[in-house]
Formats: structure tokens, sequence, C-alpha cells
């Protein structure tokens, strides 16, 4: 994605209601890249979340640290969605930085907060865990 949280929250801002914030939101879901089934496993699915959602990442190195490359999917249009949102929050940040940042504010810049269900706000929420555990392990040296 080349979309930044600060693009993202521009966009939001253009968007009268929240029922065109909605549309985009499912719009965003629609153009990730596609999860390969094989990739849909008990490892990858996120578990906290109503609907289905798998996320996939893998932790390599980049010019400027350890970065996770993230893939994702859920049986739901707005929840795969939200995971594009969190992955535009997470993908230009180095693994250390994913472990650190207030995502829970970013969403409070987006107003998603107060248009998720409680049972959304909790997928969210694990979906941020989720990540934030596979930024982590990745900064961690392997334990002998």
């Amino acid at each position: 994605m080349t979309q930044t949280i600060e693009d993202l929250i521009s966009d939001f801002e253009l968007l009268d209601n929240w029922e065109d914030r909605y549309r985009h939101v499912i719009e965003l879901g629609r153009a990730l890249p596609a999860m390969d089934e094989a990739f849909k496993t008990a490892a990858t699915k996120v578990s906290g979340c109503a609907s289905q959602v798998w996320i996939r990442t893998t932790a390599f190195d980049g010019p400027l640290g350890r970065r996770l490359h993230m893939l994702g999917d859920s049986d739901a249009l707005i929840v795969k969605g939200l995971i594009a949102v969190v992955f535009i929050m997470f993908e230009p940040l180095t693994a250390a930085e994913i472990v650190s940042y207030d995502a829970l504010k970013q969403f409070g810049r987006l107003g998603l907060k107060d248009h998720l269900t409680p049972q959304r706000s909790n997928g969210l929420a694990s979906m941020v865990a989720r990540i934030k555990a596979d930024a982590a392990a990745s900064v961690r040296p392997p334990q002998a």
C-alpha cells in the first residue's frame, strides 16, 4: 500500500458522513493483495474477532531496520477494510516502532472507534495486538 495514515486521515476529512467513510474502508479492503488460501491456518488466524480474520507477517531487514511484510484477509468486507487501515498504519514503520506505536490514538483521529460495534472494536484491538506481538518477536534475538 502506498497510502499513509496521514493520507487516510485527509481522505476521511473530505468525506461528509460515516457512511461514505465506511464505504471507503470497504474499498481499502478490496484493494488488499489476495492472501493465498494456504496461509489461512490456525497459526495466522486472529482470535478475538467476530469475523474470520487471518494475518500473516514476515520479518525482513530493510535499510532502516527490521520491518514486517503483512498479508491479511477476512470473510467480512468491513473487517477486511479495517485490516487495510491497520496495515496502512504499520507498514511504514520498523518492527521496533510498531511495538511502541499508539494505534488507538490514530483510530481516534479517524473516528473509527466511535462508529464500530464493540465486537468490531475488540477485533480491531486483537489485530493490532497480533501485529505488535509479531513485531516484538521479530526484534528480539531468538532464545537458545
